[in-house]
């Protein structure tokens, strides 16, 4: 009976059998182990027959400077420059030795010299080249004893002798050792038993002769190592024992899951696309020649000390896929089409953007021309411009392939380097969205770049970045060129361009990155099922290629964000100190101001930033080695600064170390009267540079990963763009929705050493759990649209326009006649618009007139009491305010119109040049209607207080993600031109603050969290110096026992009339008097002098 361990080999050898044969149908050469050449790692055959066949001159002139045994000595020589490859040098001028670098360059002998590797040429026009490259040889190789050091004799000669491993097969290209393959059948063992068996018997270095293994050695040997079973495939480029990091190299499931689909054929294994797809003989030899590279990053380890770390990088499977898919298809499609790439962060879209801009920028039709003259990527990553350079210079032989135009220069120096870069047709260029409009220009003054073809490549791709810019580009290649002698161009030509380029331009192609793409991107940039019918409900567009959140997340590319996620609620009440002080106020305006109010209140700040910090020094700051950090995301800028001031004097009055914020925002903030608690900050004018005395200089993002600082305090900035690894927690306090949800807390998700068993931390104080997930769930998988949007609402939004009477359409036509004049003048175009401003301006200042007489009247009538008079003056107010909205909707419907028209007509071929006037028209007229800002009557907080205060912890939980919620679908803009006016509602100030008191009438508020009253008791209090002595210098025990209790009962005693409600509760409930004089006391704590007085 055979063993369960017989049983297991003979499954795992049928396994194996049958890839080899499905190698070995796909054009492999199936070799013999004992043809292996152990120590000098090279199939000698291969490299040898290579040589010989294909460079038989240079082969000739080697035998003569070598008459005995060239072979021998060729074999040595590639051996050696096999051998330079130092594993620990992390150095580019070491990257023409090694595996790679002898693929890549020319071995040179002498006079002699020697290519071990044909790559495909780029076009078919050199028949000598096309039959070099047939004439490779990939050989696969089974069971192949690997080490030298595992024979009698070396054991004879040394007395030591390393075991006699076996690899399941080696993967060689033209001798030279390319792939490893570790096969493990999934009926007793899975693929974790390969990787297993990597990291403890497949080591560089051999454990009993201390020798290296010249096949498993880091750039010396194999370049990729594969741990493949029936279900899954896992890969490493760097064996080192335990500390060996395999990268899932599965396709994903249908639903964006991670792993594979049982395949459609039953006879095949799922994961046979590694040999019938990735490595056929044409597939890898264009990975070694297009995408495998040398990675050389600086990097930091726990004690700050930094040092250089080298990575071969080889594609993951969806990287090779979508890079394969985009060059196929643009190959075979030509310019002029659209692809929206959805990859989720940690897929390694900057790989996937440099693979994709060098495999565009060199492919040739069948004549033998360049498809594109120049690839032109649009970024604002630094990281993705040195990463480009850096990724490409390995695969060409030139300097200049990649060029950048940035924002440091001059506009002169921008377009000449522009002008230049594309006139001699460099392949790749990278601009930022802000200079992309130099594309343009550029373009415009010169005749013979508009008849060429450019590839448009959008890093983090949005609606906006490549929208109407990008639809510029394709009115100046819509123009035809002509010299400046000839007829010039009728503002008719012109218009006539521009409906023409809102079509898809056949000389660009868009190539759309993104991980939340929003709807207006998928529907420019997506691809219909049906490409011959319209976009509809049922003919939605769909990303080319998807990548998911959640494929990257089972597969540990990044971290589920809310897993650990904690919200808070907050619960206060307001009152006003003079009950006198009582105001009518416009009641929305009013509401916002008082939310506004408690959020910048300084007991609210307070109790937050105690909150942060007391978590972070609990739960945080010990994580990652103790180099963790926070990110606290604020609503506004007055909130930063509030709150770093309050980080600053909780730190110190604690006397917590190795805990500093630093505070981001833009511009100076001031405060004024309204803002609570700013009597001491009204005369300072606050700056990022006044706030951070520490940074010295350096750049934020700099100076944050450091040891200085701990946690970055941010109100709009540093949410999207933003990569700390180290970033564990987020404490969020502003309201987050949509795409900006998902970019804020994906700022913790990258992955760090450690990270992940630890987790991550988000508290928040404004959010609830439901909204969070509905931000993320569309994102999770596929980004689906429920809907497309109407192209045929721009024609009732074209008639309403036209029916306001505002102006008239001779003016339009007049206007784009005059915009388009060679020698356009300025005064003519304003004057040509001036008689709709008129009117506009004239009905405008009417309707604000009448509107504030009738507000006037209805104010009076109100105070008279009589029933009629007050309806009659209200419907008048009504009516004035109606003329006053529907004039400033009209502004506001010209924006929405131009938005519209310039978004729907890249998808919609409107064919109509009525919208294309109308649409140049409207962008001109609405930036001079100039709407009266009407004094708006002053909401007087003077005499608000915060009586009452709770912060509360409600749940940590773990927000699930959802697989397969097809409710959560991205909406199209369906509402166009449907502003409406906002209705005007009056009250007393104290009845919204009672409203807004009734809000957390179920949180029953007690004395505990009176704030009011007890800032007043602590203030009087202070005042009495003995006491604050005593606090300062006792613990709270001893302090409570001396002066303090009779300088609270003083206090109380002599509170105002505004209080005496507080007083008497405390005066006759002595339990209620305890409790109130130790929040007090605690009040004192944070304030209490630093001094060494004596003790009680």
């Amino acid at each position: 009976m055979m063993s369960a361990f017989n049983e297991d080999k003979a499954r795992e050898l049928t396994f194996q059998n049958d890839v080899i044969q499905q190698f070995v149908a796909n054009g492999w050469l199936q070799g013999k182990p004992e043809n292996y050449n152990r120590k000098l790692a090279l199939y000698e055959e291969d490299v040898l027959g290579f040589v010989k066949e294909t460079q038989d001159a240079q082969w000739q002139k080697y035998c003569k400077l070598y008459p005995n045994n060239p072979e021998q000595k060729f074999l040595e020589r590639v051996a050696a420059q096999l051998g330079k490859a130092d594993p620990n040098a992390a150095n580019k001028d070491m990257r023409t030795f090694g595996t790679l670098g002898v693929l890549r360059n020319e071995l040179r002998d002498h006079g002699a010299r020697f290519s071990l590797c044909q790559f495909k040429p780029e076009h078919e026009l050199n028949p000598d080249t096309l039959a070099r490259y047939q004439k490779n040889r990939l050989r696969i190789v089974p069971e192949l004893v690997y080490s030298p050091w595992a024979s009698e004799e070396y054991l004879n000669a040394t007395g030591a002798k390393a075991k006699a491993w076996r690899i399941d097969l080696v993967l060689f290209v033209n001798g030279l050792p390319i792939a490893t393959m570790e096969l493990k059948s999934e009926f007793k063992q899975s693929v974790n038993n390969a990787k297993k068996q990597y990291c403890t018997t497949r080591l560089p270095i051999d454990p009993a002769t201390k020798k290296s293994e010249p096949l498993l050695t880091f750039k010396r040997g194999a370049l990729v190592h594969f741990a493949v079973s029936q279900y899954e495939v896992a890969m490493t480029t760097r064996l080192e024992g335990n500390d060996t990091s395999f990268l899932p190299f599965n396709r994903g499931t249908r639903e964006g899951g991670a792993g594979n689909d049982v395949p459609d054929d039953v006879n095949q294994y799922a994961t046979a696309y590694l040999w019938n797809e990735v490595l056929l003989p044409d597939n890898l030899l264009k990975i070694l020649a297009r995408f495998v590279h040398l990675q050389i990053e600086e990097k930091e380890d726990w004690e700050g000390r930094k040092y250089k770390k080298e990575t071969m990088i080889f594609p993951r499977y969806h990287q090779w896929d979508v890079v394969t898919r985009l060059i196929a298809a643009a190959h075979s499609e030509g310019p002029g089409q659209k692809y929206l790439v959805q990859h989720s962060a940690g897929s390694g879209k900057s790989n996937s953007i440099a693979w994709t801009a060098h495999q565009l920028s060199s492919i040739y039709n069948d004549a033998g021309n360049k498809l594109f003259d120049s690839v032109i990527i649009v970024t604002d990553r630094n990281v993705l411009d040195s990463q480009l350079q850096e990724t490409i210079s390995q695969f060409e032989q030139v300097d200049g392939v990649v060029g950048r135009i940035n924002n440091d220069e001059g506009d002169g120096a921008k377009s000449e380097k522009l002008a230049a870069a594309l006139t001699r047709s460099q392949p790749i260029i990278i601009v930022t969205i802000q200079t992309f409009p130099f594309v343009l220009r550029a373009i415009e003054n010169d005749v013979s770049l508009k008849e060429r073809h450019y590839a448009i490549i959008a890093d983090e791709a949005h609606s906006s970045q490549t929208g109407s810019t990008a639809r510029k580009l394709k009115e100046v290649l819509m123009l035809d060129a002509r010299a400046d002698d000839e007829e010039a161009f009728s503002a008719d030509d012109i218009i006539d361009a521009a409906v023409a380029s809102r079509r898809a331009s056949p000389n660009l192609s868009y190539f759309a990155f993104t991980a939340t793409p929003k709807s207006k991107t998928i529907e420019l940039f997506g691809r219909l099922p049906k490409p011959d019918e319209a976009p509809s409900k049922t003919n939605r567009p769909e990303a080319f290629h998807v990548y998911s959140m959640r494929q990257a997340i089972e597969e540990g590319f990044i971290l589920d964000v809310l897993k650990n996620y904690t919200n808070y609620k907050v619960a206060y009440n307001l009152a006003l100190a003079i009950q006198d002080s009582d105001q009518e106020v416009e009641s929305r305006r009013a509401r916002v101001k008082l939310n506004q109010w408690v959020r910048l209140h300084d007991y609210n700040i307070a109790q937050k930033v105690q909150v942060i910090i007391e978590h972070f020094r609990d739960k945080v700051m010990g994580l990652l080695g103790g180099q963790a950090k926070a990110m606290v995301v604020t609503s506004s800028r007055k909130e930063a600064v509030r709150y770093k001031l309050g980080f600053d004097r909780y730190i110190k009055d604690k006397g917590y170390t190795k805990i500093q914020a630093m505070v981001a925002f833009s511009g100076e903030v001031e405060f004024v009267d309204g803002d609570p608690n700013s009597e001491l900050l009204r005369d300072r004018k606050f700056t990022e540079s006044n706030m951070n005395p520490g940074l010295k200089g350096r750049e934020m993002r700099n100076a944050f990963d450091t040891e200085e600082y701990q946690v970055m305090i941010v109100a709009n900035k540093f949410q999207t763009g933003f990569d700390q690894p180290k970033l564990c927690a987020m404490y969020v306090d502003k309201k987050l929705g949509g795409v900006e949800c998902v970019q804020t807390l994906s700022r913790l998700n990258r992955i760090y050493p450690g990270k992940a068993d630890s987790g991550t931390f988000v508290l928040d104080f404004f959010n609830d759990p439901e909204d969070i997930l509905a931000a993320f769930q569309p994102y999770y998988q596929t980004a689906e649209l429920a809907d497309v949007s109407d192209p045929d609402l721009i024609f009732d939004l074209f008639e309403k326009l036209r029916a306001a009477g505002i102006f008239q359409w001779h003016e339009v036509e007049q206007f784009c006649e005059a915009f388009f004049q060679k020698n356009k003048s300025s005064a003519a175009i304003a004057n040509i618009c001036k008689p709709a401003v008129e009117r506009w301006k004239l009905r405008y200042k009417s309707a604000v007139e009448a509107f504030k007489q009738s507000k006037e009247i209805f104010e009076r009538a109100k105070k008279t009491g009589d029933a009629v008079l007050i309806a009659n003056s209200e419907n008048s107010f009504k009516e004035c305010k109606r003329e006053k909205d529907a004039l400033e909707i009209f502004k506001k419907d010209l924006g929405t119109f131009v938005r519209f028209y310039e978004f729907m007509s890249q998808i919609v071929d409107y064919d109509d040049r009525s919208l294309e006037k109308l649409s140049l028209y409207a962008r001109n007229l609405g930036p001079m209607l100039r709407e009266t800002i009407l004094e708006e009557d002053e909401i007087d907080l003077n005499s608000l207080v915060l009586t009452h205060y709770r912060l509360s912890k409600i749940r940590q939980q773990n927000i699930k993600l959802k697989e397969d919620a097809t409710e959560y679908k991205l909406e199209p803009g369906r509402e166009l031109g449907s502003a409406r006016p906002t209705n005007i509602e009056e009250e007393l100030l104290s009845q919204i603050i009672n409203r807004l008191n009734e809000l957390f009438i179920t949180d029953q508020l007690t004395e505990k969290d009176l704030v009011n009253y007890a800032y007043t008791i602590r203030d009087k209090v202070s005042e009495n110096k003995l006491v604050m002595t005593q606090i300062a210098n006792n613990t709270p025990e001893q302090a409570m026992l001396g002066d303090f209790p009779k300088a609270v009962d003083d206090a109380i005693l002599g509170s105002s009339a505004a209080h005496q409600n507080q007083m008497m509760q405390l005066l006759s409930d002595p339990a209620k008097a305890a409790s109130f004089a130790r929040i007090v006391f605690d009040l004192l704590s944070l304030t209490k002098p630093k001094n060494n007085a004596s003790s009680l």
